[in-house]
């Protein structure tokens, strides 16, 4: 059993003007001491679905937990039209890094989260004391990735986020609709219910809705736009990447010896996990981020 004492964050915005809005963040820790590692989530989720697997870290380091454009409370536009990928979220967490860090930091994050690090890292490589990735998306996408491809339009990821049920008549009514289903099969209590806390804001109707649109989900599984192993030849940082054993993204197998060989490259395949390995091994996750801050 986790006993492991949780420090509750602190929520406030960034503002981020050359990026159009303002990022949402999650402040965990000590506030007079530096920012130490900067998390970013999956895609469809927010910050606070991470807080009580990040909050036991608040004791010794300081955690700031973004939510990325289009989710939770950030107020970045999310322009569906004219997407250049996955650039965006990169280029916003390089702006929180500017406005809100000191120095080199930790940068870490689950799923879409976890790339988008490594491509702000890749970008700025003396911003990223260390990375640290929770089953990145790891697919080679050479060259823009068209949401008129019939291909990528019909991706099964995209047309399951376009079928999701985006209104409930409160919050209490997602909860119940969501456990022990589907993608939250494996979720406790406390992960639910901070998703669907954050995850869902009231609608002018009297419910609620959903803070990430189903149609800005499906283009985030449509528009990816990037080159992985381009971006973990241009980092300079330790990476240590764990990924699932069942239904990994982390598609690296084929690059397995040019990341081994790099030397500050570590990749591990944790036992028994799925894709949503942050919530079934959070004392893995604590762990490996400690490490990393050390």
């Amino acid at each position: 059993m986790d006993t492991e004492v949780e420090f509750e964050p602190r929520a406030r915005n960034v503002e981020l003007p050359s990026r159009g809005g303002a990022m949402a963040v999650l402040d965990f820790g000590p506030q007079e001491r530096p920012v130490d590692i900067v998390f970013s989530h999956a895609n469809g989720f927010n910050a606070r679905t991470y807080r009580s697997i990040l909050a036991p870290l608040g004791e010794r380091l300081r955690i700031l937990a973004l939510d990325l454009r289009g989710h939770g409370a950030s107020t970045l536009p999310a322009v569906i039209e004219g997407r250049d990928g996955w650039s965006e979220f990169r280029d916003d967490l390089r702006a929180l890094l500017a406005a809100a860090t000191e120095g080199p930091v930790v940068l870490a994050g689950h799923s879409m989260g976890a790339t988008a690090s490594l491509l702000a890292a890749a970008a700025e490589p003396g911003r990223a004391k260390a990375l640290v990735l929770f089953d990145p998306v790891l697919i080679h996408t050479p060259g823009r990735r068209s949401e008129d491809d019939p291909a990528v339009a019909e991706s099964p990821l995209a047309q399951g986020a376009l079928r999701r049920r985006a209104d409930f008549p409160d919050k209490r009514a997602a909860l119940e609709a969501y456990r022990g289903r589907g993608a939250f099969r494996t979720w406790n209590d406390a992960q639910l219910a901070d998703y669907v806390e954050a995850g869902f804001q009231v609608d002018g109707a009297g419910g609620v809705t959903l803070t990430c649109r189903p149609e800005w989900e499906a283009s985030n599984f449509r528009s990816h736009n990037y080159d992985p192993w381009a971006a973990f030849r241009a980092t300079r940082c330790p990476i240590r990447i764990l990924r699932a054993e069942v239904g990994s993204t982390a598609r690296l197998d084929d690059h397995l010896p040019e990341l081994l060989g790099t030397g500050r490259i570590r990749v591990e395949t944790v036992a028994g996990a799925s894709h949503f390995l942050p919530m079934e091994r959070p004392e893995l996750v604590r762990q490996a981020l400690r490490e990393a801050a050390a």
